[in-house]
């Protein structure tokens, strides 16, 4: 007997389906293209569907970085802000206060 998706999920059936990708290319194009999706405001995978001619998801993305921290990684910042290594949050707040003096100490 098969089992009846719960109705938030359908939507997602789609992407269930979808299968990724992968391109090894030289360097060069890839930075090409990488570079190409920044100045467009696209994600490497949109501006790969544009170029080819698909449709590309024209939502406006929450634009945002990531980077995985684990537990040691939080030990040494937490030493780094003099924290305790479970203040995630605060440990999150001066990652952003560093990227963003980072980045406005180079535009200068």
């Amino acid at each position: 007997m098969a089992r009846k998706i719960p109705e938030k999920w359908e939507s997602s059936l789609k992407a269930v389906k979808a299968v990724q990708v992968a391109f090894d290319m030289d360097e060069k194009i890839q930075l090409a293209i990488r570079k190409e999706a920044l100045d467009a405001g696209f994600s490497p995978s949109d501006q790969i569907r544009d170029i080819l001619g698909l449709p590309t998801n024209k939502r406006p993305k929450r634009p945002r970085l990531t980077v995985s921290l684990a537990p040691a990684d939080y030990e040494l910042l937490a030493k780094k802000y003099d924290l305790s290594p479970d203040q995630q949050l605060e440990i999150k707040k001066r990652l952003m206060d560093d990227l963003v003096n980072h980045v406005n100490n180079n535009d200068k």
